[in-house]
């Protein structure tokens, strides 16, 4: 293991670069998906009961960087102005810490939001390019009588939440001694997914808009603004395994007799989409817009592989009147839900990169941003669904997490659903971004009752209220 200490270190606090050791050269230059994303980090946070050893992750963390080089580059500006990740193995940065308080009983009734970034390693975005700036953080935090919280932040521009989660999958099974996929870095893949349809490109898009001048500083400046107001707070609430499965039977007691069929996971985004619409009461004409993120990674007919490691997101955005989605059953709405999905085809993915592809060149990707981002303070409500991915299999040698979480989110109407812990499993933790207008209505058990319809009596998880984006 490559660790150099730094001489921020001292008996309660230490600070090194972690590296693999040895360095590739190699100049891997960004696709049009990592460019849109931004050079914003992505910060996670991992509680654990028991105490990880720090030196030991350290190691570990070494021997996977051999595999993941762009992790411990640097971002670089070419000549032409596009970006790449130098890997050069100038390393990660890994903080590891000791606290005076003892580990808080986390969960969906007392999430970790406020305070969070105690345990978060921060990075300033805007020394990224051409700077000595790590493109991931580590911060171990270790709590007085036991346990640990690994808080990590990655730069979105390298990988989705997908990609995130296989490298830290990945990071868990090298630090057992388990074996795991090589990844896949070639940026060509992408860039080769438009080209049987570049002749044929169409000059705009459904799913993004190419903002006038000026429009996507007004954009960033209202998020900024809003997170300054604190204009938002963090909703969280737990649907069991149980709960779920009653709410998937009423979805397809709605479709009896139409050979149709919705997931678990499109009946609870349609039920979410179902209570928030009713919160946001907008008038019955209003058109109610769900965005739907999605990997591409399966739609692409086998042109981009599993194994790629990058940015492959995606999004739909079905819709229906306001009257609409108060009034039609849940079977329905979930097979709207489902039709959302099902439109990522192959011809769209190649359609949406080639048009990605033609704006970079035209010099305009900059200005680009998904209409449904664009719309989140209007008529869109975002859901990322998580539920699949291992946030509660990362076992670094003293079992799994017992809770997750994340910051709190600047934009409203913004949700995320994440799977529940080992202790119970097949459930659904939802994190919801709402107005902080809306909280004093939401904090009447009226709303948990919506919420919680198809939960048995005296089981509904009550809706948890962390603090505003800004509160810390």
């Amino acid at each position: 293991m490559m660790a150099s200490p730094t001489a921020t270190e001292s008996e309660t606090k230490r600070s090194t670069t972690v590296r693999a050791g040895e360095a590739s050269g190699d100049r891997i230059r960004l696709s049009v998906y990592d460019m849109l994303i931004g050079l914003v980090y992505t910060p996670r946070t991992f509680f654990y009961r028991e105490t990880l050893d720090g030196e030991a992750l350290r190691a570990s963390l070494s021997r996977t960087l051999l595999n993941f080089p762009m992790v411990s580059g640097r971002m670089k500006r070419d000549p032409d102005g596009r970006l790449s990740v130098l890997c050069d193995d100038s390393g990660v940065r890994f903080i590891e810490t000791h606290t005076s308080e003892p580990m808080p009983d986390h969960g969906p009734h007392h999430t970790a939001k406020k305070g969070i970034n105690r345990y978060l390693s921060q990075v300033n975005p805007l020394q990224v390019v051409d700077g000595d700036t790590p493109l991931f953080t580590v911060k171990l935090t270790h709590m007085k009588g036991g346990g640990s919280v690994l808080g990590v932040s990655m730069n979105h521009a390298v990988a989705d939440g997908s990609a995130y989660m296989r490298f830290m999958e990945s990071w868990s099974k090298e630090h057992r001694g388990l074996g795991y996929p090589a990844p896949g870095h070639d940026r060509g893949i992408i860039d080769a997914l438009a080209a049987p349809v570049a002749g044929d490109a169409r000059p705009d898009n459904d799913h993004f808009t190419v903002t006038k001048r000026g429009r996507k500083s007004a954009y960033v400046a209202r998020i900024l603004l809003s997170s300054i107001a604190k204009v938002t707070t963090m909703v969280t609430t737990r649907f069991t395994a149980a709960e779920l499965a009653t709410m998937k039977d009423a979805a397809m007691a709605d479709l009896a007799g139409t050979e149709r069929w919705v997931s678990t996971n499109d009946a609870l985004t349609a039920h979410l989409w179902k209570v928030l619409g009713a919160l946001r009461d907008r008038p019955d004409t209003s058109v109610e817009k769900l965005g739907l993120l999605a990997d591409f990674r399966a739609f692409g007919g086998g042109a981009v592989p599993d194994g790629y490691w990058g940015n492959t997101v995606t999004n739909t955005r079905p819709g229906m009147s306001a009257a609409e989605l108060r009034a039609r059953p849940l079977g329905e709405v979930a097979m709207a839900v489902r039709a959302g999905y099902a439109e990522n085809t192959e011809e769209k993915i190649r359609q949406e990169t080639a048009f990605l592809c033609a704006e970079y060149e035209a010099g305009r990707l900059k200005r680009i941003l998904p209409t449904m981002t664009l719309d989140k303070f209007e008529n869109t409500i975002v859901i990322n669904n998580w539920s699949k991915l291992p946030f509660y299999s990362l076992d670094f040698g003293a079992g799994t997490p017992f809770w997750y979480d994340v910051p709190a989110l600047p934009t409203p109407w913004t949700v995320l659903i994440a799977p529940t812990p080992a202790d119970e499993p097949g459930g659904r933790d939802v994190h919801m971004a709402v107005p902080r207008a809306l909280v004093q209505t939401l904090q009447k058990q009226s709303w948990t009752d919506r919420f919680h319809c198809y939960a048995d009596s005296g089981e509904a998880s009550a809706l948890t209220f962390g603090s505003p984006k800004a509160g810390g």
